[in-house]
Order: C-alpha cells, then structure tokens, then sequence
C-alpha cells in the first residue's frame, strides 16, 4: 500500500472532480456505437491498480459521492459500487501485482462491467422505475467493451498524473534490479 501524502490526497482530489466534471459535461454526450464512455470507473480502477486497496476504496467513495451529487442521483449508490471497484482494483495489485501491459484493459473492463451492472442491480433493488430489458444487457456490453478499448490511454493518464507523488515500490524495484543484469542473491555464494 502506498503511503498516503498530502500531495498524493491533492492530486488525487483534483483528479476526482476532474473525472466528474469531465464525464457529466462532455464525455456524456457523445454517443459511440450507441453507447457513452465511462471514465470514472477506470480512473477509480486507475488508482486502485496504482496506490493500493485502501487508497483506491477511498478514492472510489469520493468520486462516486461527488458523481451523485452532481447527477442529483440517491446518493451512496454510485459510492458503494466504486468502492467496491476501487478496492478490488488495489487487491489485485497487493497480491498479484501484475505488470503485464493488458492489466488495465482487463480491470477497466471489469471494473466498468461490475459498477454498471451494480449501479443498474441497486437501482432496481431499490424500486427506482427503470425498464430491464435486453436493450439494456446491449448497453452494458457495449459500454464495458467501448471502455476496455480507452482503458489505457486513461491508464496511462492517470499514471503520469499520480506517478510524481507515488512512492516507490521495493518490489518493483527489487525485480528489475533482477532483470537488467543485477546480481541474483543466488549467484553470490
């Protein structure tokens, strides 16, 4: 987990209200293959896959509260499942931690996949009336796919944002020591 900075908490608030803003006010209204792009599940995957579990939990609360209070949605919803996301996407990386190139393609894929059908599930379960139909399974297939084809750059973006404030990972540090031609503490003997 990484160790929580006031730099890291601010740059991590401007990147939240830079999402919401961004998504409610443009990305919102442009339609591809019939669907919108979702960038607040990836950022909140985002910073999960880059802090850690606790991190990316309190970064997917502070943006989904912020997204319903703009939205003027039941607020807590939007909360709940980015937790959620958010923390999952920060387990994977203290268990795992998963360097393959495709990591964020995948997990923007399921983050965006699990916050839409959760969002849809609390709404439903909470008698807001929404129509459930097979229209609606096309909508979350084709966002969650239109979302895992920008999961990258958003990646990318969100990386090169937090990257100055991040602390340094031993582990990651340990293992490319390893694999630029460093000496193995196997060989020393």
């Amino acid at each position: 987990m990484a160790h929580v900075t006031p730099q890291l908490l601010f740059r991590a608030a401007l990147l939240g209200v830079a999402v919401v803003v961004l998504q409610v006010a443009a990305i919102s209204q442009v339609y591809l293959f019939g669907t919108n792009a979702d960038l607040t599940p990836l950022v909140v995957a985002a910073v999960g896959l880059l802090c850690g579990s606790l991190p990316g939990a309190v970064f997917g609360f502070a943006v989904g509260l912020f997204f319903d209070a703009a939205l003027l949605q039941t607020m807590g919803l939007s909360s709940l499942v980015f937790v959620v996301a958010g923390y999952w996407a920060g387990r994977l990386r203290e268990l795992r931690d998963p360097q393959a190139a495709v990591v964020p393609m995948i997990v923007g894929a399921a983050a965006t996949a699990f916050t839409t059908v959760g969002f849809g599930m609390m709404n439903f379960l909470l008698g807001v009336d929404a129509p459930v139909s097979f229209l609606l399974l096309r909508q979350i297939l084709a966002t969650t796919v239109l979302n895992a084809l920008i999961a990258l750059p958003v990646f990318a973006l969100v990386r090169r944002w937090l990257s100055p404030v991040l602390p340094e990972d031993p582990r990651r540090r340990r293992r490319r020591a390893y694999t630029t031609g460093g000496l193995s503490p196997l060989s020393r003997a």
